[in-house]
């Protein structure tokens, strides 16, 4: 058993944590992360409606009885999601976790915060991760430039970002952007994390709501499979390297605006991918992990075989250097 400050502030038995991902943290994967020892989160803008977020916790506890959490992500937009009824939702739904990520998140924690929610704020910076721990956040998830979806525009991988992070954070943290075994785990910790975040790696497992072909590419795929989209907008995504993602990248090379992207990047298109199979049909989201991802295993599989690999690799390899 490995045993930090993030698995006795969460109440989980493994210190690995299922992200929030659209079109894919539903109750499917997160009830079988939560089974496994894990803490998984449902993404609530996956669901169309705080109503419907409020069913998905349900049809959640339906399937497990362990703890599991939320998503809440926060982005600017001209005609914003009703953010305070997603966050109502959450709180009367009697959920304790919350993984809130994105923009100014300071009302979300403080309202989480009063209703004795516990939040994990996910940051891409370590200036970042001081001021949500500044805003009261209980934990932080730091994501390096590895990750899928928005690393941020410092583009600090983790091997540096971690460490870096951990000298100025006094609340626990756990490791986002490249993780999926327990090489990654163990390597985590010893950079002074205290749990691996995974989205990615989730997305190849039996319960992961995708079509089976998009997780057979992800096993297929390589780590150079990915394309940095939105770089010239300062909106730098990084997703599965496909035709559409190709042809995002060459027409920003060509100074194109994001209006003239929109119906190649459009959200509906991405979920089509995971619904019919073709990985090519839109943008769909997965990190550079791909490289490292091997099979499809159940949920419970993959976390107690990167649990026992940690524990391996920290008192069998590591421990016989020290002499």
């Amino acid at each position: 058993m490995i045993k930090t400050r993030f698995t006795e502030m969460f109440g989980v038995e493994h210190p690995i944590a299922q992200g929030g991902m659209q079109w894919v943290g539903k109750a499917e994967l997160v009830s079988a992360v939560a089974n496994g020892g894990g803490l998984g989160f449902i993404t609530a803008l996956t669901q169309p409606t705080p109503e419907d977020l409020a069913k998905e916790i349900r049809r959640t506890r339906e399937m497990t009885d362990k703890p599991f959490g939320v998503n809440l992500t926060i982005l600017p937009a001209i005609n914003p999601p009703p953010y305070a009824e997603y966050r109502a939702a959450i709180i009367e739904s009697g959920v304790k976790a919350v993984e809130t990520a994105g923009y100014k998140p300071e009302e979300h924690i403080a309202e989480f915060k009063k209703h004795g929610v516990k939040v994990i704020h996910k940051c891409t910076a370590v200036r970042h991760a001081m001021s949500a721990q500044r805003m009261g956040a209980d934990a932080i998830s730091i994501d390096g430039f590895e990750c899928a979806g928005h690393p941020g525009e410092d583009d600090i991988p983790g091997l540096i970002l971690i460490p870096a992070a951990a000298e100025k954070i006094t609340i626990p943290m756990i490791a986002s952007g490249g993780f999926g075994d327990g090489r990654g785990l163990a390597a985590a910790l010893a950079l002074g994390a205290e749990g691996i975040n995974m989205g990615t790696r989730f997305m190849a497992t039996k319960e992961a709501p995708i079509h089976q072909k998009i997780k057979e590419q992800l096993v297929a795929n390589d780590e150079r499979a990915t394309e940095l989209i939105f770089r010239t907008m300062r909106n730098t995504a990084r997703v599965a390297r496909n035709a559409v993602s190709l042809e995002v990248v060459g027409k920003e090379k060509e100074g194109v605006q994001f209006e003239d992207i929109r119906h190649l990047v459009a959200g509906a298109r991405g979920k089509v991918v995971y619904e019919n199979g073709d990985p090519d049909h839109g943008i769909w989201t997965a990190g550079m992990i791909q490289g490292l991802i091997h099979d499809i295993p159940s949920c419970a599989e993959l976390i107690s075989r990167i649990v026992d690999d940690a524990q391996k690799i920290i008192q069998g390899r590591l421990a016989s250097f020290v002499r």
